[in-house]
C-alpha cells in the first residue's frame, strides 16, 4: 500500500463529531489503564493467554504500555488529519456545517484511522454491553454512534481493499 492515498468525503459537522469522539478516546487512554477496572480499556488490551491467568497478567504487564501508547499515537494522527475539516461555524444554521470536505489519508494515516475507528467502536460496544452482533437493535437510537463508526470503518476498509 506504499504511496497509495485514500480520500474521504465528509461533512464538516461529521468531521467535528468524529474529532470529538477520537479526542474523548485519546483522553480515556491517557487517564486510565486496564488495571483501573475500566472494562472498555481492558478490552483494548486483550489477554495473551486465555487459559493461563498468571501468564495473561504477565503478558499484559509487558505489552499494555506499548499497545495503549500506539493507540494514543494513532488517535493523534486521526485528530491531526481531521483538524481542518472539523472547523465548524458557531451558528447552527450556517450551511457550512454540511459542507463536504475532503480528507486525504496517506498509507500510515489510513492504517491509524482503521485501528482507531475499530478501537473506538470496541470501547462503545463495551459501554453499550455489545458482545455479540445480536446484542443490539439497529433501530435503537442508543446504538447510532456505534453503527455510524461501523459504517465509516466499513467504507475505509472497502477503499483500502480496492484494486487500482
Amino acid at each position: 500500500m506504499t504511496g497509495r492515498v485514500v480520500v474521504l468525503d465528509v461533512a464538516r459537522l461529521e468531521a467535528a463529531h468524529l474529532a470529538g469522539l477520537v479526542g474523548q478516546f485519546a483522553d480515556l487512554l491517557r487517564e486510565s489503564a486496564p488495571d483501573d477496572g475500566d472494562p472498555a480499556v481492558a478490552r483494548l488490551v486483550p489477554p495473551g493467554y486465555a487459559d493461563d491467568e498468571e501468564a495473561a497478567r504477565e503478558f499484559r504487564a509487558l505489552t499494555q504500555g506499548d499497545l495503549l501508547g500506539r493507540r494514543e499515537s494513532d488517535a493523534g494522527l486521526v485528530l491531526a488529519s481531521l483538524h481542518d475539516a472539523a472547523q465548524i461555524p458557531e451558528d447552527p444554521d450556517d450551511p457550512a456545517l454540511l459542507e463536504q470536505v475532503e480528507i486525504t489519508l496517506d498509507a500510515e494515516t489510513a492504517q491509524a484511522w482503521l485501528r482507531t475507528l475499530a478501537a473506538v467502536r470496541l470501547v462503545l460496544a463495551t459501554r453499550l454491553g455489545i458482545v455479540e452482533a445480536d446484542d443490539h437493535e439497529h433501530d435503537d437510537p442508543r446504538f447510532g454512534v456505534y453503527d455510524w463508526i461501523g459504517y465509516r470503518l466499513d467504507g475505509l476498509v472497502a477503499a483500502l481493499d480496492r484494486e487500482d
